[in-house]
């Protein structure tokens, strides 16, 4: 057992902060999916393959381009 400041101060088996780290782990990795497909539009389960297949350098410079203006006009 530990303590675990933000879970009231209990004591927490091990087993408990291990689920949670896997949780907030996939939680994260999630997160990071999502930004990704956002940038390169590919989804699915093979999106690293269906990324190559469609994005060449033109697209890339296009889609930095578009980024870019929306980063600057956000700002």
């Amino acid at each position: 057992m530990g303590r675990v400041a933000w879970w009231q101060n209990a004591e927490v088996p091990l087993f408990n902060i291990l689920v949670h780290l896997l949780a907030e782990t996939s939680r994260h990795a999630g997160h990071a999916d999502i930004l990704r497909e956002q940038l390169d539009g590919a989804v699915g389960i093979d999106a690293e393959a269906m990324a190559a297949k469609r994005h060449d350098s033109v697209f890339w410079t296009k889609r930095r381009e578009e980024i870019e203006a929306a980063a600057r006009a956000a700002g």
